[in-house]
């Protein structure tokens, strides 16, 4: 080969080509090194919290992309220009690529299933809990073949039947037999699922009271951002309310008319005995809030102006969890599960799962929300101050006499 031959040959300068980029390049990294270890360090945590920073480097990207597409069609031109075949056949590429995400589709899928599949859901702690646990799982284990088996035949046959000029697509409009079978099939196990999620949520929603085991009944009041919960008190049931009795002493707008109202308690958390019927009873003073209790697979909207019921049973105790989960530390929560306003990540509220009698000593040490204030806005009689010290001599006759007067203004 001659000299000159030799320096216009195209192989020649593009390794030159390349040789000069990889010099230069060396260069500028090896000063950009030494100018880096002469720099003082830049805390750079700022920088990459900012949205700006991402959407430079989308742009950036986006840039590299084009420049690439742009530079690959210029190759084509010029082949075509030199009367060349073809130098990239795009409908092997874009069968291959098809095969590419099939295959990363599938191992995301069983990634997703081995490290996420456990954090979908907790154990349930609830009766019908469990019935919702299968129904679920039932839903996510067809959904999943289904998707498996239809990306694979898409995904597929676009790889397989992809162009080739030695070939002629088969014409196949119609097949009456495919038809009955991708009708018949969805719709036999669409029934299935949503006869399954009926019978279930009608089993919620419709239970017939036991007489003998009644529901404890819990009020919920939400409000931004905070919960407020309320117990009845011996007769067992909560006392109504009234928005416009609402006073900055009344917060909740209790009715005081209503009897059933004034021995009902108020708790800072919920206390609940397990294997006994819980019934919910949630309103809202502001906005629509959701009442969400993950354990026991309880969601519902708290709403303004209206109640919603939920009733359920809870099967395992706080310290059964607790050894279940090898977790002293262990809780059961509620949450707000509805973006309510910037305080809405702090609505959260403890739930203790305890045996009937720590519920009978918890629910006794709580404090009625008929205080003195209220029973003077109510005009209610207020509960006389506790009786000094009688003469010796007089003190069974005075204790008597305090005693009952106490019981009776508490009752009027």
């Amino acid at each position: 080969m001659s000299l000159r031959k030799f320096i216009t040959n195209k192989t020649t300068a593009a390794l030159a080509v390349l040789l000069t980029v990889f010099a230069n390049t060396s260069a500028f990294a090896q000063e950009a090194a030494a100018g880096a270890a002469a720099a003082p360090k830049v805390d750079m945590g700022e920088v990459y919290k900012s949205v700006i920073f991402y959407i430079l480097i989308f742009l950036a990207v986006c840039l590299f992309i084009a420049i690439i597409g742009k530079s690959i069609k210029v190759y084509e031109l010029s082949r075509e220009a030199q009367g060349k075949p073809v130098g990239i056949n795009w409908n092997r590429v874009h069968a291959s690529l098809f095969a590419l995400f099939l295959v990363l589709g599938l191992y995301g899928v069983y990634w997703e299933y081995t490290v996420h599949g456990s954090m979908l859901l907790p154990d349930a702690a609830s009766e019908h809990g469990k019935k919702i646990d299968e129904m679920f799982n039932l839903t996510l284990i067809i959904t999943t073949i289904v998707f498996i088996l239809t990306h694979i035949l898409l995904f597929g046959f676009a790889y397989i039947y992809k162009y080739s000029a030695k070939r002629k697509a088969y014409y196949y409009p119609h097949n009456n037999t495919i038809e009955k079978i991708w009708t018949i099939v969805p719709a036999l196990v669409l029934t299935v699922l949503v006869l399954m999620g009926f019978l279930t949520w009608r089993s919620i929603f419709f239970k017939v009271e036991d007489p003998n085991n009644k529901p404890l009944q819990i009020e919920v009041t939400s409000e931004q951002f905070k919960w407020s919960i309320r117990y009845p008190g011996a007769d067992g049931i909560v006392g109504k309310k009234n928005y416009k009795l609402t006073t900055s002493s009344n917060t909740l707008g209790i009715d005081f008319k209503d009897l059933n109202s004034r021995d009902d308690e108020m708790a800072d958390e919920m206390v609940i005995p397990v294997g006994k019927p819980v019934k919910l009873i949630l309103n809202s003073k502001d906005v629509i809030h959701s009442f969400y209790m993950p354990h026991f697979r309880v969601q519902l909207n708290t709403v303004p102006g209206m109640q919603t019921i939920f009733e359920f049973t809870p099967t395992k105790t706080t310290r059964q969890m607790q050894e279940e989960t090898n977790d002293p530390n262990f809780k059961f929560l509620f949450f707000c599960a509805k973006i309510c306003g910037s305080g809405h990540w702090n609505m959260q509220k403890d739930v203790r799962v305890v045996s009937e009698a720590e519920y009978k000593t918890w629910i006794a040490e709580q404090k009625t929300y008929l205080n003195d204030d209220l029973r003077k806005q109510f005009n209610l009689p207020v509960a006389p101050a506790p009786a000094k010290p009688a003469a010796e001599g007089d003190s069974s006759a005075t204790d008597s006499a305090a005693v009952k007067g106490n019981q009776m203004a508490l009752n009027k």
